[in-house]
């Protein structure tokens, strides 16, 4: 790629990029929370799903911390008075969904993670619920132990990103 074509597109990039800014439609902050919100309490996320994966809930638990402190500006408190209140349970984690058949036989299978999230929002005396669902599919030569150490990571980011997404993002 020559100079003056990395230049034009860069020029381009910055053009596109300040264009979507300045007309609203996409905004690059990643938590949009009011002035006066300044604590969080996170309660340890439940596991009442049928199948119970034992290192999920506080995995998960631990990962929406640090996203949710990482992310913020959010001081983390113990207290019933804080001015969010995140508890979660998950619902739903169901291993047992063929999704891709070859040669007569399973090649992919689903896993499905529900998180159901309650978040008491304390200076309006408001609460709002809302379920996050994820499918993560996976070879079905594996078994359930191997997949799930492979999407360990994915579940986490995923279903972590989309709780603090549904919260704290204004879209």
């Amino acid at each position: 790629m020559t100079k003056t074509h990395l230049i034009k597109s860069l020029v381009l990039t910055l053009m596109v990029g300040t264009l979507l800014t300045s007309c609203g439609i996409y905004s690059f902050r990643d938590a949009v929370i009011p002035e006066n919100i300044k604590t969080v309490k996170i309660g340890f996320i439940e596991n009442k799903a049928r199948y119970v994966n034992p290192q999920l809930a506080p995995m998960l638990t631990d990962k929406l911390q640090q996203k949710i402190i990482n992310g913020t500006k959010l001081t983390r408190t113990n207290s019933d008075e804080a001015h969010y209140q995140i508890y979660a349970t998950i619902t739903n984690y169901d291993p047992s969904q063929t999704v891709g058949v070859s040669a007569q036989q399973a090649s992919t299978n689903r896993l499905t993670v529900t998180v159901h999230v309650l978040l008491k929002k304390t200076l309006e005396n408001k609460e709002q619920e809302f379920d996050v669902t994820r499918n993560f599919d996976f070879s079905a030569s594996l078994t359930l132990q191997a997949a799930e150490s492979q999407l360990m990571d994915d579940i986490l980011r995923n279903i972590t990103d989309d709780i603090f997404n549904q919260i704290f993002s204004n879209w």
